[in-house]
């Protein structure tokens, strides 16, 4: 595994983004933080080409969703998983993303493990 991915984290609790960052550093991964859907897709917009999968919570503050960065990662070709606490709510919709789902709480290793792989099984 090559030890530069970058990773996209997209995370409106701080101290899960926090926890999230810390775990993608601890895996030798640059990390690009956000907590909204505009400042995702602002990084997307001036990183893409460098960024190698992300991890998107699903509800996010003000009832905003991941749901515009899931579609444009889709579009650029960037894999992501979904990690959610509240994945039965938004079931449907989110089976239509077709990505990996991580109920929280969840370790974070194991979500950017999650993650990671699946750069592997894009390349």
């Amino acid at each position: 595994m090559n030890n530069s991915q970058t990773l996209l984290l997209l995370e409106d609790e701080p101290l899960i983004l926090m926890d999230l960052e810390f775990a993608a550093e601890d895996c030798g991964c640059n990390v690009l933080c956000a907590a909204t859907t505009k400042s995702a897709l602002d990084i997307i917009e001036q990183h893409g080409d460098n960024i190698d999968a992300a991890v998107l919570d699903v509800s996010l503050a003000d009832g905003h969703t991941c749901f515009p960065v899931a579609h444009q990662l889709k579009r650029l070709g960037i894999p992501f998983i979904l990690h959610s606490g509240d994945l039965d709510r938004h079931n449907e919709r989110i089976r239509t993303l077709e990505a990996a789902r991580i109920s929280k709480p969840a370790p974070v290793e194991m979500v950017i493990a999650t993650a990671l792989e699946q750069i592997c099984v894009r390349d």
